[in-house]
C-alpha cells in the first residue's frame, strides 16, 4: 500500500488510452470533453500526458482550490500560457508570480469602481444598438453578433471610440484566427508547430496586424495624455508607488501586452458568454419567459442603464448559469516553481497541473443534475465557492471577473427586451472545443417580442436576492481572457 506521507507523481493513476509519444493528444483532440469527463471517477488526480510530458490533473474542488491560493509555488505556466503568451507576451493574464505583483498593481485602477459604472454605461447603450438592428425572423449568428457587440463596446471602454469599419472588421477576423489556433498549437509538438504551413502562416499574418493595432493606438494615445476615462488612459496613468522613485509606469511593450490581454478578454469571453445564455433561453422557453416578464418589469419602458443591475436578478443568475455549463476557460494550467505537497503528493519542480473547470461544474456530487440548466440552483443556499471557479480563484482571480459579469448581464437584458429567442432545428449544438469553449457556428432564430403580453399573464417578476455569481472576492486575479476566464 502506497504511503501518501511519501508517495510522488507516479503513484497517481495514468489515465487510459494513453498511446506511445502522442499520450493523451489523440482523445483530446478528437473530443476533449468527452475526455475529460472520462476522468470524473478520480476524485482527487489523475496523470494525463501531453505529448512527451506528463501532467497531473486536480480534480477536486479543495485542491483546486489549493493550487490557486498558493500562487508563489503553483504559478501561471504549461502548454497554453506558452501558446497565449505568443501573442499577449508578459500580460497580467500571462506573466510569472515575480512580475505578477506590480502588473497587478498598475491594472487595478482600471477597474476601479468608479470606472466600471463609465462601463456600464458603454456596455448598455452599444447592447441596445445591436439589439435595434435586428429583424423580426431573422436567423442569427449568435456568436458573430455577440462577438461584433463586444468588440464595439470593447473597444470604447478601452480606447473611447469605435475604430474604422475596415479595422473593425480586419481586428474581428484576426481575433478569430488567433484565438482558434490555441488549442490546437497548444496539443502540437514544438517541431510540427514551426513548419511553414498555410494554418500558420495566416495565424503569423492576424497576430502581427492586431499588436500592429494596437501599437499605433498607443502611440496616439501617448501624444494625448487627456485622461479620456478609458481603460487605455487609466494604464497608460497608471504609477507603481512601491518602485524606487515611486514613479515608474508601463512602458510601451507592457502597455501593448496588456491593452491585447484586456482587448481579447474583453471581446472574445463576453461574447462566447452570451451566445451560450441566448441558447440556453432559446432552449428553455419556460426561464425565457420569466426573464421577459422580469426585463419589463424592472426597465418599464425606459432605457437600459448600470442602475438597473441589482434588480436583474434573475438575468444574473442565468449568466451564472451559463457560466458553471459553459465556462469559457475549461482548462488552465499551472507550473510548480519549486518541489511542494498537493494533496499528499510530492510533486517536482516544473511539474504541470491541469485544472478543469468543466470538470467541476458537472460533478453530481457538488451540483445535483449538473447538466440540467437551472438558474434557480443560484437562489439560497450556495455551492462551494471552490466548485465553481469561471474566473479562477486566490490571487490572480480574473481582475475582470465583475465588469465581464456586468457586461454579460446588461447585454442579455438589452436582447430580451426586444427579442425572443428560438433553436433553428432540432440537434443540440455542441460546443466547438478551442481554447475556450467556442459557441461558434450557432444559429438562433429571433421574433419581435410584444412586452405587454407578460403583464396580461401576471408574470411580473417577484423580488428575488441578486446573487453574488463568482463568490466573495479573493483578492487579485487572472484577467479574464485568451484563456477565456483567466488572465
Amino acid at each position: 500500500m502506497t504511503d501518501t506521507r511519501t508517495a510522488t507523481a507516479a503513484s497517481v493513476p495514468l489515465a487510459p488510452r494513453a498511446l506511445p509519444l502522442l499520450g493523451h493528444a489523440l482523445p483530446l483532440l478528437r473530443d476533449p470533453l468527452a475526455f475529460i469527463m472520462s476522468l470524473s471517477e478520480y476524485r482527487t488526480m489523475v496523470r494525463v500526458r501531453l505529448g512527451p510530458r506528463s501532467a497531473v490533473m486536480v480534480c477536486d474542488p479543495a485542491l483546486t482550490r489549493q493550487v490557486f491560493l498558493n500562487d508563489r509555488v503553483f504559478d501561471k505556466g504549461g502548454p497554453i500560457y506558452d501558446r497565449i503568451s505568443e501573442v499577449i507576451g508578459d500580460g497580467l493574464s500571462t506573466c510569472s508570480y515575480t512580475l505578477h505583483r506590480r502588473q497587478r498593481r498598475l491594472c487595478q485602477p482600471s477597474f476601479h469602481p468608479a470606472r466600471l459604472a463609465g462601463y456600464g454605461v458603454v456596455f448598455a447603450r452599444a447592447a441596445e444598438l445591436k439589439a435595434g438592428s435586428w429583424h423580426d425572423g431573422d436567423v442569427l449568428d449568435v456568436t458573430q453578433e455577440m462577438m461584433t457587440l463586444t468588440t464595439r463596446a470593447t473597444m470604447e471602454t478601452m480606447f473611447s471610440g469605435a475604430l474604422p469599419a475596415e479595422t473593425m472588421r480586419r481586428s474581428l477576423a484576426d481575433t478569430a484566427t488567433i484565438v482558434s489556433a490555441f488549442f490546437r498549437r497548444m496539443m502540437t509538438p514544438p517541431l510540427l508547430r514551426s513548419l511553414p504551413t498555410p494554418r500558420k502562416r495566416r495565424y503569423d499574418d492576424a497576430r502581427e496586424r492586431l499588436s500592429a493595432t494596437i501599437a499605433e493606438i498607443i502611440a496616439e494615445r501617448r501624444a494625448d495624455p487627456t485622461d479620456h476615462a478609458d481603460l487605455l488612459s487609466a494604464l497608460v496613468g497608471a504609477v507603481d508607488e512601491e518602485s524606487e522613485d515611486g514613479r515608474k509606469q508601463l512602458n510601451d511593450t507592457e502597455l501593448a501586452d496588456e491593452a491585447l490581454t484586456f482587448f481579447l478578454g474583453g471581446m472574445e469571453t463576453t461574447a462566447i458568454t452570451l451566445a451560450w445564455a441566448l441558447n440556453l433561453l432559446a432552449t428553455h422557453p419556460d426561464v425565457q419567459r420569466r426573464l421577459q416578464a422580469e426585463t419589463d418589469g424592472v426597465l418599464a419602458g425606459g432605457k437600459l442603464a448600470p442602475a438597473h443591475l441589482p434588480a436583474l436578478g434573475l438575468a444574473t443568475r442565468v449568466v451564472t448559469e451559463a457560466l458553471r455549463l459553459y465556462p469559457p476557460a475549461w482548462m488552465m494550467t499551472r507550473t510548480l516553481r519549486e518541489d511542494a505537497e498537493l494533496g499528499g503528493v510530492r510533486l517536482k519542480r516544473g511539474s504541470v497541473l491541469v485544472l478543469s473547470p468543466y470538470l467541476l461544474h458537472r460533478r453530481p456530487d457538488l451540483y445535483p443534475e449538473p447538466d440540467r440548466f437551472d438558474p434557480d440552483r443560484w437562489l439560497g443556499a450556495q455551492p462551494d465557492r471552490a466548485a465553481y471557479i469561471p474566473f479562477g480563484a486566490g490571487p490572480r482571480k480574473c481582475i475582470g471577473d465583475q465588469f465581464a459579469l456586468n457586461e454579460a448581464v446588461l447585454a442579455l437584458t438589452a436582447v430580451v427586451a426586444r427579442w425572443e429567442v428560438s433553436p433553428v432545428g432540432d440537434e443540440p449544438f455542441r460546443p466547438k472545443v478551442e481554447t475556450s469553449l467556442s459557441s461558434r457556428g450557432l444559429a438562433l432564430r429571433i421574433g419581435e417580442r410584444r412586452p405587454a403580453l407578460a403583464d396580461a399573464a401576471g408574470l411580473r417578476p417577484a423580488a428575488v436576492p441578486t446573487p453574488a455569481p463568482a463568490g466573495p472576492p479573493d483578492g487579485p486575479g487572472d484577467v479574464c481572457p485568451v484563456t477565456r476566464g483567466e488572465r
